[in-house]
């Protein structure tokens, strides 16, 4: 508590004391990212910002790195990196000019369906879920990220694996970032026998910093992957054990189910803005689209006389986030069960129609704001990094357990956390999942369906160079997230650090308030007030981890100071590394 205070302070220390009169005076940058004449990796979690910066120093691509970097959180952050969950990585191939979307979100098991959250009364039951076997999806990560590597890296499984193994059987040194996050779920956590067992002491104590803390379950499981690929995972002793442990505890997940997943590679979403060329992430992701259709609306409005941090900075994006999650609620789904209306989403007349419904002057009502109609033919813990190498190839890559540490469960000979990720579907039309947000039948359960994601990973070009290549964990906040740092950096011209340095505010439609970080001041506010909006003072909102180019061809990159123990890390090619 006393680091979140802080670190709240100093946010509001660095952007608030210059707020004054309903405006910024004057922006002046105060934070600079790394640079390196290599490549960069930016993550959440230092040990794997480690491991992923070795494979660019010996020469790997940034899939490569990417690969190892994902597997190395699946035992240095547990409560997001995994092998449990799934997620979405957007890559780009320099020599190409290539854009690559590879979809591994988790798909509900064979037996799903629309009513297995329902209790007799026909509402939903919130524990089954969320914290059941049942609120497990099949996991896609293993999937995903070893389709990446096979079919756009340059180094060998074995090679790529290594590094997490390692780290699972010599064991990490626990620090405050890795036993914070259990000891705040340790009333949940230490429940489940194999958690209690892996994670805290035999007699329930929590380990102190300092001390090693082994995974040798996990470990074995990272073996069976780096000797077989994804059969390793999929197939043999781990789909056993899954199997065997669902049907003990009630669970749906069989081992046909694990035998029948695999990653998708779908076409990526396109748009512009002011000039600048946007990609990013399809269905069953929401981002991309949602994304593109917030900035086609913004592209409506001139912000050369708009103050970073004034009411009309707020008001207006509030009433673009208001719109764009609407539009979520009814028309966003996995596009293999539904046709979800991309184009006419992201198409800019339709984006002109909404802008005409903004009011500049007052609040327009959540109830006043409804989804819009088309003619068709039929997580909170999350983690971002985002990976650039000294050809220019290019990862963003979001994944997820859902919520921190999933379920709670680990299947026992596995060392793996379960996700809870089926409450990513409207388990009933027009009932808030644990992120507040509303679905309709367009995300409703069905078998072998994966449910719709905000996850985004995005990258900015202009002139085909990236100026921002970025994502971000945070549940329903992902896209506004990932909007406030597009939005800093090409309309108030700030570089990547100052962009993700500075405090931010969240819409989604419903509830009918503004969840508005510490940093604004209180004349703002005031004014924000005027215009008819309710506003809650937010904990911090996601944790951007951005990587860029220069007009020098230099590698930038910066971490969210958000959360504890995010780490940057840039390779020159000389083979020295730079930090931060």
């Amino acid at each position: 508590m006393i680091l979140k205070s802080t670190l709240r302070f100093f946010i509001a220390l660095c952007c608030v004391n210059a707020i004054a009169n309903d405006a910024l005076i004057e922006w002046e940058s105060i934070h600079q990212p790394i640079r390196s004449d290599g490549g960069m990796v930016a993550s959440q979690e230092f040990r794997a910002s480690k491991v992923a910066a070795d494979i660019l120093a010996q020469g790997g691509n940034a899939i490569d790195a990417a690969v190892a970097l994902g597997f190395a959180e699946a035992v240095t952050l547990p409560k997001a990196g995994n092998i449990g969950g799934g997620g979405f990585m957007l890559i780009y191939l320099a020599k190409e000019d290539r854009f690559i979307a590879i979809d591994y979100r988790e798909m509900a098991p064979s037996k799903a369906s629309a009513s297995m959250f329902l209790d007799e009364n026909g509402n939903v039951d919130k524990n089954s879920a969320r914290y059941s076997t049942k609120s497990s999806g099949v996991p896609g990560t293993v999937a995903g990220l070893l389709h990446a590597l096979e079919n756009y890296g340059s180094f060998k499984r074995e090679q790529v694996l290594q590094p997490a193994i390692d780290l699972a059987k010599d064991g990490i040194t626990a620090d405050y970032p890795f036993l914070d996050s259990l000891e705040a779920r340790k009333t949940r956590l230490i429940q489940d026998p194999e958690v209690a067992r892996w994670y805290f002491k035999p007699d329930g104590m929590s380990y102190r910093p300092g001390e090693i803390m082994r995974f040798t379950d996990l470990a074995e499981t990272l073996e069976r992957v780096k000797l077989k690929g994804a059969d390793g995972f999929y197939k043999g002793k781990t789909a056993q054990l899954f199997e065997t442990y669902m049907k003990n505890n009630n669970g749906f997940i069989a081992a046909s189910d694990m035998a029948n997943y695999q990653a998708k590679e779908r076409p990526v979403i396109r748009g512009t803005y002011r000039g600048y060329d946007v990609v990013s992430m399809p269905p069953p992701s929401s981002g991309g689209v949602h994304i593109i259709q917030a900035l086609n609306i913004l592209e409506n409005f001139s912000f050369d006389d708009v103050q970073w941090g004034s009411s009309q900075h707020i008001h207006l994006l509030t009433e673009t986030f208001k719109r764009i999650y609407a539009d979520r609620s009814k028309h966003l789904g996995d596009p293999d069960f539904i046709a979800v209306p991309v184009e006419q989403l992201i198409n800019k007349d339709y984006a002109k129609q909404l802008a005409k419904s903004i009011s500049l002057e007052k609040a327009t009502p959540s109830e006043n704001i409804l989804p819009s109609k088309f003619q068709i033919k039929e997580s909170n813990q999350t983690t971002h990094f985002s990976v650039i190498d000294r050809w220019g190839n290019i990862v963003t890559n979001t994944y997820t357990l859902n919520f921190s540490f999933g379920s709670g469960k680990i299947v026992p000979g596995t060392g793996v956390f379960l996700n809870n990720e089926m409450d990513d579907f409207s388990a009933k039309p027009g009932s808030p999942n644990a992120y507040g947000l509303l679905g309709g039948k367009a995300n409703a359960i069905e078998a072998n369906k994966r449910p719709l994601s905000s996850m985004t990973p995005t990258i900015i070009l202009k002139n085909k160079r990236p100026v921002l290549v970025t994502g971000s964990p945070g549940g329903s906040r992902i896209i506004t997230t990932v909007l406030h740092q597009i939005v800093n950096v090409i309309d108030f011209g700030m570089n990547i650090a100052d962009a993700a340095n500075m405090p931010r505010f969240h819409h989604q439609w419903y509830p009918d308030k503004i969840f508005i970080e510490p940093g604004f001041g209180a004349e703002v506010l005031l004014r924000l007030k005027q215009l008819g909006h309710t506003m809650s003072n937010s904990r911090v909102s996601g944790s951007v981890q951005s990587v860029a180019k220069n007009e020098k061809g230099e590698a930038l990159g910066a971490s969210d100071p958000r959360r504890q123990g995010a780490k940057t890390i840039g390779v020159m090619q000389s083979g020295q590394m730079i930090e931060h």
